[in-house]
């Protein structure tokens, strides 16, 4: 089968086309016949050996995959032969024609949405829902989206209201994704381009922390003291958030840690159903900017690091 390889970290480059034997599904897993791929920033952070990732190289990366299910191992009923599915891999091997998932972390693509449609909001959407449920928002307060433009903050933006947001306050990184976010229903968006952003912020009760880094330190000073929460999932600055537990305890603040099994079990055993559910009655969408041949892994990794798409770039195998 046609697989992209990475052996060396480093730029886009490193990704090769390659290949290799078709994978058997072990133990509770499924293999499927890969229709649309997911491509994340993460990824390219994980190629250039910047974000923390256990990689044992040579390696196929990629986390999401839809497509039909065309064997099963072990433990898995035989009635999802021939079925369209969606999901991920727990970490590594979906940049590639045939993709070995674990049974648990797959949803059926629901009737009336098309597998890319169901994988490219189907992760995103479920974190930010998962998100969304932890924030507890109490119907007037006032988030902060850090990248609102990004594949998980769109989701957060459009329905943090839903969920009882009393104002949205996003960030995005260009005048058209400023744009973007507003019409999505940000009711402020600042660009987080220049490094004292965080001293436009009003106060906030709720943070989506997705950058990391000092910026995480700083956006804590506008967190409302006593009752203020930071929700930390992302590492898009490629650095651990500089914030301290005497940072919290001198605010009375709380940051709690969205990551780990028992997280990620919540998502995609609770949310990722639930997200597609919304997407098959229009509760939701699916936002792609464009869906590249599974060769060109390398041009969709440079895409994702120009920060010049505005929507999923996909891989079809």
């Amino acid at each position: 089968m046609r697989a992209i390889v990475l052996s060396e970290k480093g730029g886009p480059e490193r990704l090769e086309v390659a290949d290799l034997p078709r994978p058997r599904p072990g133990e509770g897993q499924v293999l499927i016949r890969a229709q649309a791929v997911g491509v994340s920033y993460a990824e390219t952070q994980i190629r250039a050996g910047t974000l923390p990732f256990p990689l044992p190289l040579p390696a196929v990366i990629g986390a999401e995959a839809a497509g039909e299910v065309v064997e099963v191992g072990e433990g898995v009923d035989a009635k999802l032969l021939g079925s369209m599915i969606v999901g991920v891999t727990g970490g590594l091997g979906s940049y590639a024609e045939y993709v070995a998932l674990p049974a648990a972390m797959t949803v059926p693509v629901p009737d009336g949405v098309a597998p890319a449609q169901a994988l490219a909001a189907g992760a995103p959407g479920a974190i930010a829902l998962a998100l969304l449920h932890r924030a507890r928002l109490g119907g007037d307060e006032t988030v902060l989206v850090e990248g609102g433009s990004g594949a998980v903050g769109t989701y957060l933006v459009r329905h943090a209201k839903e969920f009882g947001a009393g104002r949205v306050i996003a960030t995005a990184g260009s005048p058209a994704k400023r744009d973007r976010t507003a019409g999505m229903g940000a009711d402020l968006v600042l660009d987080h381009g220049p490094a004292d952003w965080p001293d436009e912020l009003p106060d906030v009760d709720v943070v989506f922390e997705a950058m990391g880094g000092t910026v995480a330190r700083r956006v804590l000073d506008h967190l409302t003291p006593g009752t203020g929460r930071m929700l930390y999932y992302g590492l898009l600055t490629g650095e651990p958030a500089a914030v301290t537990a005497a940072d919290l305890m001198e605010r009375g603040v709380t940051l709690t840690a969205c990551s780990g099994p028992g997280w990620g079990g919540e998502v995609f055993g609770t949310h990722y159903p639930a997200m597609l559910d919304r997407l098959a009655s229009g509760r939701s969408a699916a936002y792609i900017d464009r869906t590249l041949p599974l060769e060109e892994a390398a041009q969709a990794h440079r895409l994702l690091e120009s920060r010049a798409v505005t929507g999923r770039v996909l891989l079809a195998p």
